[in-house]
């Protein structure tokens, strides 16, 4: 894993050296390229982690008519390929007139059945007797959801938003299809089109590589040391 890494790095400080990042960033806009990108990951993100949780609780501890059978239902969205609905999404959002928007970007990834799963499984390991409990001090579903639930749910909370930033960050199909002008490109649309015209200068294509590259490294490096200790710190104590 960390070899393709160190020779994108080698390859990038090749005949310019450092000099070869600044061209790179000077020859596009990759500041409003990672502006655009910083605002749809976290937005999504942030609705990601909202829907999720909501709907986790809701098929884990809720009891009501057809939850199994919509559950079920939910999973099998995760076995449609995206390009079968692909067109049909944006004709949707033609029709409301977000194409070429951030709402095009952010709205349609705003739910994820992959998140609502793993919270899901988490929140089912919790103990009834956490909810009897706080039903009889009179606290309500959504109270007990934030005071007890989430907190209980740090490890699982990172994991879901470190795969979707990994998700958000490196999305390329939808936004190449969804968004026409240059100052509502995102990152990795960005550098599919800095590398056709930079075809053949390879330090200058690694060097916006590797900037592209580094925020992720560094989540990643942050957010395993936060796994490790949410777990330590997670579940119930005697």
């Amino acid at each position: 894993m960390i070899l393709p890494f160190a020779w994108m790095i080698a390859t990038s400080l090749e005949a310019g050296g450092f000099r070869n990042y600044a061209d790179a960033w000077r020859e596009v806009p990759f500041g409003t390229y990672f502006m655009n990108t910083f605002i749809v990951t976290g937005l999504t993100v942030a609705g990601v982690v909202v829907t999720s949780a909501l709907a986790a609780y809701a098929f884990a501890t809720m009891e009501f008519r057809g939850k199994s059978a919509l559950f079920l239902l939910f999973l099998s969205t995760m076995m449609v390929p995206q390009p079968v609905y692909l067109a049909p999404s944006y004709v949707i959002l033609a029709r409301l007139g977000w194409v070429d928007t951030f709402m095009a970007l952010i709205v349609p990834w705003t739910a994820n059945v992959f998140s609502i799963f793993l919270l899901r499984q988490h929140f089912r390991t919790i103990p009834r007797s956490l909810y009897e409990a706080a039903k009889l001090d009179g606290c309500s579903d959504f109270m007990y959801l934030w005071r007890i639930v989430l907190p209980l749910s740090r490890s699982v909370l990172v994991t879901v938003i470190l795969f979707d930033v990994i998700s958000s960050w490196n999305s390329f199909m939808w936004p190449l299809v969804v968004t026409n002008s240059e100052n509502m490109r995102v990152l990795q649309v960005g550098l599919s089109y800095f590398n056709q015209e930079q075809a053949s200068n390879y330090p200058i294509l690694m060097a916006a590589s590797t900037f592209c590259t580094l925020p992720l490294l560094l989540l990643f490096v942050l957010a395993q040391r936060q796994i490790v200790s949410s777990y330590s710190r997670s579940g119930l104590k005697d």
